[in-house]
């Protein structure tokens, strides 16, 4: 999730349930992107498999945000910011093959890699219980992304 390796979690106070949701947010819909150009931009099928599962767990984690955010009266962000839209979606629209290939890859364990720490965190320290259940709820799917993005870059 490279909107979340932008994201230091060292020496910065802990971030609100708000700022955490935003995050979360705003990842999601940077990696459903991703993966949705990753489909035309790859050279790799085993790539746009893996892009194809982002597509769809963070599709479904997008719209499991609208109904925890609304439980802890917080809100959702519904589009991708242009600080992420620069940083994140911009480099890869001029990216093909295996140079594509090699960069998403790279974020990909980057980003899940600094996602895993911050909702390790949120689910030890969100204030409201939605919030820490959803963080808590949502790690296995980080690992398996993890996972996934890691046994791509052995295979390559």
């Amino acid at each position: 999730m490279p909107a979340l390796a932008q994201a230091k979690t060292e020496k910065k106070p802990a971030m609100s349930d708000q700022q955490f949701l935003d995050l979360a947010a705003q990842t999601d819909m940077v990696e459903a992107n991703l993966g949705q150009l990753a489909q035309s931009a790859s050279s790799s099928q085993p790539v746009k498999d893996y892009a194809q599962m982002l597509v769809t767990d963070h599709t479904k984690d997008f719209d499991q945000l609208y109904q925890v955010a609304h439980q802890a009266n917080l809100n959702r962000p519904d589009a991708i910011d242009a600080a992420h839209n620069k940083a994140m979606i911009a480099p890869f629209q001029k990216l093909t093959g295996t140079a594509f290939d090699h960069r998403y890859i790279h974020d990909m364990i980057a980003g899940h890699t600094q996602a895993i720490a911050i909702y390790k965190k949120e689910a030890a320290d969100a204030e409201n219980p939605a919030v820490k259940s959803y963080a808590e709820d949502t790690l296995p799917a980080l690992q398996k992304h993890l996972d996934g993005a890691k046994a791509l870059e052995k295979a390559k």
